[in-house]
This record gives structure tokens, C-alpha cells and sequence, in this order.
């Protein structure tokens, strides 16, 4: 199966410096480009993402394919509670491992076989206990998991083999008024979702796809849309540079 690459000490050591790594471990080169807005995409998420100035609750948040965490932090400083669930185990346990105790390691390629043996690290005012992980199937989610007042789904909806059984649910997870976010470069592959399944097909793109979905009910109200640049590591010359774009979702 392509998820499991996500299982892979490349994929996870990749991820550890996309979401915790500093800007002199992900990119130590001084040059123009990329400036400051390409970095700490998994915080962006929340911060560009939740409108709190809309929020009526701040109970629950869901962080739906958290990788290995860094934006389930995020979430947990407004919410009392945040759960984050992904389908990889490896990414649950570094995500846990940071939890509890703040630190993990992290190989940083630089070249074949020559990597740098080094520790990424959260904050120590980060490290909450209102945050708890799961490994779980987006497409499978437990029947048990309730409402939440936000639920975030960063750079996930391009990555499941029917991403229409996810935004079917989303009207069962997400409490009315509640916000839901999402966040996709919309890079369709095969090996992933069967190109019948791309919300591209049948529509005019694959955001018009997404909103004939989410808005088919009249549950979820675009709110806001808006471009959201990212850069991964893969080793010392070579970077992948992605645009996702980002919408925030009201529930009535």
C-alpha cells in the first residue's frame, strides 16, 4: 500500500524537521528564495486557519492526519482538549514521544549515506496534557469520537483512496457553528486515490469538487480561502516547494 511509506525512518525523519525543525536544520542556505512564509507550516495551519474571533466554543479540536503533531500543539492553545489521529504508527510515536518528553531524535540527510545525527525539540510551554494521539484511518474513524468545535485536515484530503467518505463525515464531526479547515496541494496520484475518485473529476477543478461536496447539504459555508506555501527537506540540495491551498469551513 502507498501509506505505507508514512511507516518509512525517511518519511519520519523528513516530517520531525517539517514540523520541528529549525529554519537552519530545513534550510541553511541564504538566498532570496524562500522567505520567511515557506516555514512552520503545521503552526500556520492554526494560526491563518481557526478564526477564534468566530469561535462559540473552545472545548474540542480534532487534528485529522496530525503526522507527527506539531499542529495538535498548536490547536491545544486554544482548546481545553485536542485529539490528533493519523494513520502512520511511527508518526503517532514520535508525536507521543514529543508529548511527554519534548525531545526526539532526527537524522538530516545531507547526502547518500552521509546524514547528521541530530534532536528536534517542542517547547517546553507546549508540552500540554490536553493533547492526546491516535493512530486511526480517516476513512475508518471510531464510531465514539463526538463533536468538536474545530476540526483541522492539513494536506490529507489528497492522500486517501475515497476522500468523499471523509467529507461525508465531517458533518458528524464538526458541532454547528463549529469551524473545520482544510488544507490540500491537491497532488492526486494514482498509487494513492483512483483518478475517478479525485474531486477534480466531474468538477471544474478539484476545489470546486471540494465545495460542490462540503456545501451539497447546506451544513459547511465557505468562509475563507486563501494560499498556503511549504517547503520539506529531503537532503541538503534538494527541497520540495508546495502551494497548499487552505479554506476554512463554518458548520450551520
Amino acid at each position: 500500500m502507498a501509506e505505507a511509506i508514512y511507516e518509512s525512518d525517511e518519511l519520519l525523519n523528513q516530517y520531525l524537521l517539517f514540523h520541528y525543525g529549525s529554519r537552519e536544520q530545513l534550510f541553511p542556505y541564504d538566498f532570496s528564495f524562500p522567505d520567511a512564509s515557506v516555514f512552520d507550516f503545521p503552526q500556520r495551519c492554526v494560526r491563518e486557519g481557526v478564526d477564534e474571533a468566530q469561535l462559540s466554543n473552545r472545548s474540542r479540536a480534532l487534528d485529522l492526519g496530525c503526522a507527527v503533531g506539531r499542529s495538535s500543539f498548536e490547536l491545544a492553545q486554544i482548546f481545553d482538549s485536542v485529539l490528533g489521529i493519523d494513520y502512520s504508527a511511527a508518526f503517532i510515536q514520535a508525536a507521543e514521544q514529543l508529548r511527554t518528553k519534548g525531545t526526539h531524535p532526527v537524522s538530516r540527510t545531507i547526502e547518500g549515506g552521509h546524514a547528521l545525527s541530530e534532536m528536534v525539540s517542542l517547547d517546553p510551554s507546549l508540552m500540554s496534557n490536553k493533547v492526546n494521539f491516535e493512530v486511526g484511518d480517516a476513512m475508518a474513524l471510531r464510531s465514539d469520537l463526538g463533536t468538536f468545535d474545530c476540526v483541522l485536515a492539513c494536506n490529507l484530503i489528497c492522500r486517501l483512496s475515497d476522500p468523499m467518505v471523509l467529507l461525508n463525515r465531517f458533518s458528524e464531526l464538526v458541532r454547528p457553528g463549529g469551524q473545520l479547515v482544510i488544507t490540500t496541494p491537491y497532488t492526486w496520484l494514482e498509487s494513492f486515490t483512483p483518478a475517478d475518485r479525485w474531486l477534480s473529476a466531474g468538477a471544474k477543478n478539484s476545489f470546486s469538487g471540494l465545495t460542490q461536496a462540503l456545501e451539497s447539504t447546506d451544513e459547511f459555508k465557505l468562509h475563507a480561502v486563501w494560499d498556503m506555501p511549504f517547503l520539506i527537506r529531503e537532503h541538503a540540495r534538494k527541497f520540495q516547494f508546495s502551494i497548499a491551498q487552505a479554506s476554512r469551513w463554518i458548520r450551520s
